[in-house]
């Protein structure tokens, strides 16, 4: 079974640091392009940050040198580190990632959210 397996969601102080993992398992491939949405309370979904499959990133001004997003080819694995934390990033954040699952098949996964609180 392919799946988005997330961690690293948690409560932190202002200013403190967070690192999400997103894992994809399963009859996989290659992973093209991979994202970080969160959903904040009252808010749309909103497009964090996104890397490509040869590791071009871009992000959210809102994020824009706070959040650094990378990946592991080899563990299928991406990271989102989070440094300088404020109240307003406080949302779940989901896992996307675009999955070549045989030569002729290609799917959108989602993960199964993580919450990020970040308290003043």
């Amino acid at each position: 079974q392919v799946q988005l397996v997330e961690s690293g969601g948690g409560l932190v102080q202002a200013g403190g640091s967070l690192r999400l993992s997103c894992a994809a398992s399963g009859s996989i491939l290659s992973i093209n392009a991979m994202g970080w949405y969160r959903n904040a309370p009252g808010k749309q979904r909103e497009l964090v940050a996104a890397i490509t499959s040869g590791g071009s990133t871009s992000y959210a001004d809102s994020v824009k040198g706070r959040f650094t997003l990378s990946r592991d080819n080899a563990k299928n694995t991406m990271y989102l580190q989070m440094n300088s934390l404020k109240p307003e990033d406080t949302a779940v954040y989901f896992c996307n990632a675009l999955l070549r699952l045989s030569w002729l098949s290609e799917r959108d996964y989602w993960g199964q959210g993580t919450q990020v609180t970040v308290s003043s």
